[in-house]
């Protein structure tokens, strides 16, 4: 199975954590967070891993290579300009077309949550795309779903005024599975994001629909919440193994 993880951003709400390494490369134990995220998804069954770069790509590109000393295969997409989590999915549309679905992770959520139960719930319903949902109050969006989990209401960025009346606990978790139709649905050529500009339209088709979260995630978008997380892992409270990084060996 394929899957992108989105690590093209700056992080500048870590402050100094990402002035000279990019957020994924931030430091959890012994291994970056990255590492985390894409042991997660090779437990899962995710070989092909698409991940696009834009901050000290390098960093990343040093680190993981083409994933092949763990069964992956890690494909690069660099950014000169920031296109938005979903005009980077479009600009790798052809690492996707011939799939029945995939996956996207934003680079900064580390979880447990079982993504093969995501997957198997999305075709299950025949879904343009499958969130995964976590409860939170007065976050930055605020999804509505109805009893079989279809999503007929998406807030994104709300004011006090369109929150009005809106009463749901869920909240978009940065995580999605979705069917190759979803890209025709994504501009091409300039920047957009999957919230504001895809999800929030593609409520009428009556064919989002989103799983709660079953387990731990943290958005690690802030220095309180890394230590959270690295309070997590070393607690055994999010059950996730890291790729395990060693030197390289020296070539022959």
């Amino acid at each position: 199975m394929k899957a992108m993880v989105l690590c093209a951003g700056f992080g500048t709400r870590l402050g100094d954590l990402t002035r000279e390494i990019p957020k994924p490369m931030l430091p959890i134990g012994d291994h970056p967070l990255l590492a985390y995220l894409l042991g997660h998804l090779r437990t899962h069954g995710f070989t092909d891993v698409a991940i696009n770069l834009h901050f000290r790509p390098e960093s990343i590109r040093g680190a993981f290579g083409d994933g092949s000393r763990w069964g992956l295969h890690l494909h690069y997409s660099e950014e000169p300009s920031l296109l938005g989590t979903a005009g980077g999915v479009k600009q790798v549309e052809a690492f996707f077309r011939d799939e029945p679905c995939f996956l996207v992770q934003y680079g900064d959520i580390l979880t447990d949550h079982d993504v093969s139960a995501l997957v198997r719930f999305h075709q299950q319903r025949n879904a343009l795309a499958t969130l995964l949902v976590h409860p939170r109050p007065r976050s930055n969006s605020a999804v509505t779903l109805d009893p079989e989990g279809r999503i007929i209401g998406f807030l994104e960025r709300p004011t006090e005024e369109h929150r009005a009346g809106v009463s749901t606990p869920w909240v978009n978790s940065g995580i999605c599975v979705a069917s190759p139709e979803l890209l025709n649905h994504i501009p091409a050529g300039k920047p957009a994001d999957f919230p504001r500009d895809v999800f929030v339209p593609l409520v009428a088709t009556r064919r989002l629909f989103a799983m709660p979260l079953d387990g731990f995630r943290c958005a690690i978008d802030s220095p309180e919440r890394l230590v959270q997380a690295r309070s997590a892992l070393a607690e055994g409270l999010c059950r996730v193994e890291p790729l395990p990084l060693t030197p390289r060996e020296p070539a022959p």
